[in-house]
């Protein structure tokens, strides 16, 4: 039994496959350093990440594979869920090991089967991410929005934000994970936060650090989310299969009705452009 550790990057897996394939020994487990061995008999193998050999790694699966595929296997890293290690591993085994392309089409093989599995599952966070994010103004000019994804999607919506909200600097945070994403008009940075708030945890930014405005935009979309509701036509089973109840913390429309100071409509409000997410 051979039992592989690594300090938790992609990289660092990747140069784990390198060194299995390297020694010939293939591990019966995979795990983050520190992790202890599954059994006294467990022969432990810490690998310390090599770019190197993780990029020889990474392009001689970019040769072999379709695109989509070849992402599949970054996106089964994020996926987070027991065993990934050893799924990606086996994958890349059986990639290896053939001598033609095209493997990611045989759905016989239950890796392959998997992978598949779990490229559609990421899809459908990322594109849930993209839609549900709901950002809120600090007076400093922030837009902020909290996210607790199911699967760490973070890396994958992004270039979405990047190219969607070019002109404003923003934080997407996952206070799930404990680590975000700011974008400050030029770069986006990987940032993390010594403590996070609890107003963050909770989907809600405190009032003291929002602008004066900000409840009123949040009024409105309220008012627009209720003006577009159809009492007769609702489906709850329906609303929660495409906007499942987990996220409703973190979505303006779902939280308690924003009280203005005044009536809003005898507010003048700063031109800006709806800030809805998706």
């Amino acid at each position: 039994m051979h039992f592989y550790t690594y300090d938790g990057s992609f990289e660092g897996l990747l140069t784990v496959v390198f060194e299995a394939f390297e020694r010939k020994a293939w591990p019966s487990q995979i795990g983050k350093e520190g992790e202890a061995p599954p059994g006294i008999f467990a022969e432990h193998h810490f690998v310390p990440t090599q770019e190197d050999k993780a990029r020889r790694v990474w392009e001689g699966l970019g040769k072999k594979l379709s695109t989509a595929a070849w992402e599949n296997v970054y996106k089964a890293y994020l996926w987070e869920q027991p065993g990934f290690e050893m799924l990606i591993f086996q994958f890349v085994r059986l990639v290896f090991s053939s001598e033609q392309k095209g493997i990611e089409e045989n759905f016989a093989d239950p890796y392959v089967q998997k992978m598949a599995q779990v490229g559609k599952q990421m899809f459908r966070e990322k594109h849930r991410m993209e839609a549900f994010i709901r950002f809120q103004r600090t007076q400093d000019g922030l837009y902020v929005s909290p996210i607790s994804p199911d699967f760490n999607v973070l890396p994958l919506v992004v270039p979405h934000f990047e190219k969607r909200y070019a002109d404003q600097p923003w934080l997407i945070y996952d206070v799930r994970r404990q680590y975000g994403a700011y974008y400050d008009l030029q770069h986006v940075n990987i940032v993390a936060l010594e403590e996070t708030p609890l107003g963050l945890r909770k989907g809600q930014l405190a009032p003291e650090i929002l602008t004066s405005v900000e409840p009123m935009y949040q009024q409105l979309w309220q008012a627009y989310f209720d003006h577009v509701n159809i009492p007769e036509r609702k489906n709850i089973k329906l609303h929660q299969r495409h906007m499942p109840k987990r996220y409703w913390k973190y979505l303006t429309e779902k939280k308690p009705r924003v009280q203005a100071h005044q009536p809003i409509q005898n507010k003048q409000i700063p031109g800006s452009q709806p800030r809805l997410g998706a």
